[in-house]
């Protein structure tokens, strides 16, 4: 059987979302990827100064399994873009006072104003994936975040805000594949959490309650928009690409400045070399 049936054979087996057709792509060179990204990254520079131009209030939610690639197209979308317009938002693990809080309490500080663009790496989906099958919430925790949450995001539309979803569907043999890079690289090895070890061994539970969660919450105001992300390069050029097209936008980049004359440094005297402390210049 080819790699194509049976990635199609076990996403139907555990209930993972996948198109009628899977279309398996050459490898993507680096250089080509690279070339891609830039015109993209590019486009995302217009795409910020018309959102500050405009006043308009942007969120971008990532959504998925773990290591299904959000983080590295969260990196690629920001790293061209000033942090004062678009700015991450990653929340840790609720505190003792914040459990106490309404549900979307601590995610509603995080929302954009007039001229910005807020992504959320992880977001108030939490309560539909992670805190449901693990039992960090009631069951009516859960059901009632299942009711509120599309009236929540329905409200959010309609004060302005432009609220795009994004679901990173990564296979199991990928996910696998992914788990074994970060324990074996020391500099990965920190990416790895018991929580993401556990999540392993209940992978049709998280399949369940994915599907669940886009029964209530892809809705017209606000849809889920899945990215197939077993290619890492692909799923961050796709999903870059489809974010642009979802705002449109003109290019208002500034013109080139032309730098002044530097200041003479008359009756300037730099003191002694000496008198300062230098990193040692050990490369």
């Amino acid at each position: 059987m080819s790699k194509k049936k049976k990635n199609e054979k076990k996403r139907e087996k555990n209930g993972d979302s996948a198109p009628d057709i899977i279309v398996l792509h050459e490898k993507l060179e680096n250089k080509e990827y690279l070339k891609k990204l830039g015109k993209l990254q590019l486009e995302l520079v217009k795409l910020q100064e018309w959102i500050k131009a405009k006043g308009l209030k942007v969120v971008v939610i990532f959504e998925g399994r773990d290591a299904a690639g959000k983080g590295g197209v969260v990196k690629r979308i920001t790293e061209c873009l000033n942090p004062r317009i678009c700015r991450v938002a990653a929340l840790p693990a609720p505190t003792e006072r914040e459990k106490g809080q309404w549900y979307f309490q601590r995610y509603v500080a995080h929302l954009p104003a007039a001229g910005e663009m807020v992504v959320f790496d992880r977001s108030w989906y939490n309560r539909a994936g992670v805190e449901h099958v693990m039992g960090f919430c009631t069951d009516e925790e859960y059901g009632e975040f299942m009711r509120s949450c599309p009236e929540f995001e329905r409200m959010l539309v309609r004060s302005g805000i432009i609220l795009i979803k994004y679901w990173f569907s990564v296979s199991d043999e990928e996910q696998e594949h992914r788990f074994q890079a970060r324990i074996d690289d020391p500099a990965k090895r920190w990416k790895l959490s018991p929580m993401d070890l556990e999540s392993r061994s209940r992978w049709v539970e998280y399949s369940r309650a994915k599907d669940d969660m886009f029964k209530y919450t892809d809705t017209k105001q606000s849809p889920w928009y899945v990215v197939h992300s077993d290619d890492k390069k692909r799923a961050r050029l796709n999903c870059i690409a489809h974010l642009l097209s979802l705002i449109p936008y003109e290019d208002l980049t500034p013109a080139p400045m032309k730098l002044p004359p530097r200041q003479e440094d008359v009756g300037y005297v730099r003191p002694p070399i000496t008198d300062q402390t230098f990193v040692p210049e050990v490369y």
